[in-house]
């Protein structure tokens, strides 16, 4: 989970508040130490800390809680609505035709983040076109290219053109209205009056819809300053924050932001495509006290690829009808979804705090390699695992990488899952049965 170490450290400042005998001034003064530690290691600037925690501790003393709640509930309550209150306001984004520019210095990400938004476009059913208007570096027009490939939306680039405005006007009239044009600009390693002259330029040509600067969470409490600058010179309707996964200075970059006024949109939480989730300062909140964050582990389950299949395998496992073919599209979905730490922290009450992370990778680990064996089968083997004998297992084997002991383990643990679900539809369909008779007898079916 993003900001890893800050959530343990508030998480076991709740469970001291649940564990201490009494709510009381010690208690409180031992909260606030541990709170101001926490976020001043997360990189939160020095005084938005103090307000934060003297806020907590003054309304904890002054404020009445309300009728039927506990002073341990009121006190987790008010800590969670300061940390909220410190990370900005939420923004609706809107997912529809429209025109992008993503401004922002070298280094930050913006091009991975221009293929990861085209991304989110084309799950909501929206063609995307790419602008390459970095015209001073060759290999960012490659990169954006290569993305685009892989997200499979269009792309445009003049390799030839040496003005950015020029290349965003051409850009435009390649691609029809009812496309998001997102347009990918250059940057620079400090904010200078060159930089600001192109981008002043290209948002003359492209009358951008949202103007979104692209910020890496390693600048920390710096972050701040680049949005305030990028704000007055071509006013930013958000800001993305990129690899916020491993960065120990993430909480200085959202809070320092948030601070400028420029509302966050997103945040990068590790390199792949679809790993750009919208932020909602509420539920990342939510996650990083680990109440848990339900609603976005929804989203993630609609915006997986292949639905139908995925839906036809589970129907398959409860069956009885369960192949390899099915157990390939259920762990394909799995891996779509993240890493299982990720996964967990969407929990309320789980995450690495809880769960053996070592195990997690273990398991993971295993489920890719059962991933591998099961893509070098054949059509017939993977609707029909009683035909894989010693010789086939060689073959799978030798494509996938692996060893014969190991394919034998991946059957067997199909066998595993097939007999489990099988056990689990008998009884439904023992008891649907139960009731079925039950209720024409005119008696109530078993609890």
């Amino acid at each position: 989970m993003v900001l890893d170490s800050l959530g343990k450290s508030l998480r076991a400042v709740l469970q001291k508040i649940a564990r201490g005998s009494a709510v009381d001034d010690a208690l409180l003064a031992e909260v606030v130490r541990d709170i101001q530690r926490a976020l001043l290691q997360a990189d939160v600037n020095v005084e938005l800390t103090l307000q934060l925690t003297e806020r907590v501790k003054r309304r904890a003393k002054e404020e009445k809680p309300p009728a039927g709640s506990s002073l341990r509930d009121f006190l987790i309550r008010i800590i969670y609505e300061e940390i909220r209150g410190i990370l900005g306001k939420d923004r609706t984004f809107e997912f529809r035709p429209r025109r992008i520019l993503l401004a922002g210095l070298f280094g930050q990400g913006k091009t991975t983040t221009a293929g990861k938004l085209a991304r989110q476009f084309q799950k909501k059913g929206v063609r995307v076109g790419l602008i390459a208007a970095d015209v001073h570096r060759p290999a960012a027009i490659d990169q954006l290219e290569q993305l685009a490939r892989k997200v499979g939306c269009e792309f445009y680039a003049n390799r030839s053109e040496r003005r950015a405005d020029a290349v965003v006007r051409d850009g435009l009239a390649a691609f029809p209205p009812h496309f998001a044009i997102l347009v990918d600009t250059a940057g620079r390693s400090a904010i200078d009056a060159e930089l600001i002259t192109e981008l002043k330029t290209i948002h003359g040509v492209l009358h951008p819809d949202e103007t979104i600067l692209v910020l890496d969470a390693a600048m920390g409490q710096s972050a701040g300053r680049s949005a305030k600058a990028f704000q007055e010179a071509v006013g930013l309707t958000g800001v993305i924050i990129t690899k916020l996964d491993g960065s120990a200075k993430g909480g200085g970059a959202l809070s320092a932001v948030a601070a400028s006024g420029a509302p966050i949109l997103f945040v990068g939480t590790g390199e792949h495509l679809d790993e750009l989730e919208r932020f909602d300062p509420t539920r990342f909140v939510s996650r990083l006290l680990g109440m848990g964050d339900l609603q976005t582990l929804l989203e993630r389950f609609e915006d997986l690829r292949g639905k139908e299949e995925a839906q036809k395998a589970s129907e398959h496992l409860m069956s009885g009808r369960f192949t390899l073919r099915d157990l390939r599209t259920q762990l394909n979905s799995l891996g779509q979804m993240g890493s299982f730490s990720k996964l967990l922290s969407f929990f309320p009450g789980l995450g690495s705090g809880k769960i053996d992370e070592s195990k997690l990778n273990e398991t993971q680990t295993q489920l890719k390699r059962y991933r591998t064996m099961l893509d070098s089968m054949t059509p017939g083997e993977l609707d029909d695992a009683t035909i894989i004998k010693s010789e086939r297992a060689h073959r799978i084997a030798r494509g996938s990488g692996h060893k014969p002991p190991e394919v034998r383990a991946l059957l067997k643990y199909y066998e595993t899952t097939k007999k489990a679900a099988h056990g689990i539809a008998s009884n439904r369909r023992i008891r649907r049965q139960l009731e079925r008779q039950m209720t024409q007898g005119g008696a109530s079916p078993p609890p």
